[in-house]
């Protein structure tokens, strides 16, 4: 029974990173149980993604004003829809804070952002090399204390970066060093109340789409 399972109405904090098989499907119907959640990471999941998940983030966690949505690096490809994950995002309207480093986030999509987000603070955009800070776009920005752009150094940033990959570029996956290779199936869960939950995941024990999500909440609510 998945409500026995989300028995944290009250959480405020969770992060989920490197959750490969976390899909829009599972992540969609978990966080529709967390109404109170303030601040939320998803980094290194890549079957989360797309317009509808996060206008249901958006919808769901009405309270929400930290958001960060992390990759290892920036990807562009010939078929990609750019501001689909920003689109989602800008119905976020109490966030202030917003980490989406290597999304293929365009100019339209940050306006969107801005316009529906008037309490944004901070805004790191790092490696989002499709946004183009036009007169617009810094006239729009500069309400935000804390500005991030996508040249801006990532010595700080905590987790492995691969090179940019540009869809005119001829890059590939083949092309990266083993030492920057995506690891295997690997799920860290944190929240603000417990310890991490960190395991390895067995694809065969995967009954469904939703269930590494469900696993993942069980050992964070026990």
């Amino acid at each position: 029974n998945f409500c026995y399972h989300c028995r944290a109405p009250g959480l405020k904090s969770l992060r989920l990173i490197s959750c490969y098989d976390v899909s829009n499907k599972g992540f969609g119907k978990a966080i529709k149980k967390f109404p109170l959640l303030e601040e939320l990471e998803l980094s290194l999941s890549p079957n989360v993604f797309g317009t509808d998940v996060f206008r249901t983030v958006g919808k769901s966690c009405p309270q929400l004003k930290r958001f960060r949505l992390s990759q290892h690096g920036f990807h562009s490809f010939e078929d990609s829809h750019d501001d689909d994950e920003a689109l989602g995002i800008a119905t976020m309207t109490q966030l202030r804070s917003l980490q989406i480093f290597g999304n293929t986030i365009t100019n339209e999509g940050l306006e969107a952002i801005l316009d529906n987000c008037p309490h944004l603070e901070s805004l790191d955009i790092r490696h989002c090399f499709n946004v183009f800070m036009d007169d617009t776009l810094r006239a729009k920005c500069a309400r935000i204390k804390a500005l991030r752009l996508p040249d801006d150094s990532i010595d700080d940033y905590d987790l492995q970066v691969f090179s940019p990959v540009f869809a005119d570029s001829g890059n590939s996956s083949d092309d990266m060093d083993d030492d920057y290779m995506v690891p295997g199936l690997h799920c860290v869960v944190f929240s603000e109340e417990n310890e991490c939950f960190d395991d390895d995941i067995n694809e065969d024990e995967l009954d469904d789409e939703a269930r590494m999500m469900l696993n993942g909440l069980r050992a964070l609510l026990m």
